[in-house]
């Protein structure tokens, strides 16, 4: 939840703060939840999303946005960098390397970049069922790179 509403206000402050928004709300609106809607997970992430789309459509962000320092820009800069070291010195960006293309970008958009398989399927034009396809093929892949890997 926190990567899809990170992806939206892109700071990490903010996300924070929207989060536990939430899940304010979230708690305060549980009874009004009702199965036949869609699964819990489903309810909730669409709370937070719509949030953080509030957060960002506000007068008060449009407005926060506006006057940041280059400081600001610099640190965010940094932690991307800083993620992208991560990632790599666990090993995660040669395995990731061995994807096919189209598993790779899918991949990345779902668990890096916080995409719900929905939003990727509009984005790249791809229909819904062939990106949980292209997904569960990309993480036997996976699973198959590390089993040789290991071996």
């Amino acid at each position: 939840m926190f990567g899809v509403i990170n992806r939206i206000v892109q700071s990490e402050e903010i996300a924070n703060d929207v989060l536990q928004e939430a899940f304010v709300k979230i708690w305060k609106n549980l009874p009004f939840y009702t199965r036949e809607k869609g699964t819990l997970y489903t309810w909730m992430l669409n709370i937070c999303r719509n949030m953080a789309i509030d957060t960002v459509r506000s007068k008060q962000y449009k407005n926060e946005t506006q006057n940041q320092s280059i400081e600001d820009f610099v640190s965010v800069v940094d932690q991307t960098e800083q993620l992208q070291s991560k990632v790599d010195h666990i090993g995660l960006r040669k395995v990731l390397d061995k994807l096919k293309p189209e598993h790779l970008i899918l991949i990345n958009k779902v668990y890096f970049e916080g995409y719900t398989q929905e939003e990727v399927s509009k984005e790249l034009g791809i229909p819904h069922g062939t990106v949980k396809t292209r997904i569960r093929a990309a993480i036997l892949q996976l699973r198959g790179i590390l089993n040789t890997d290991e071996q």
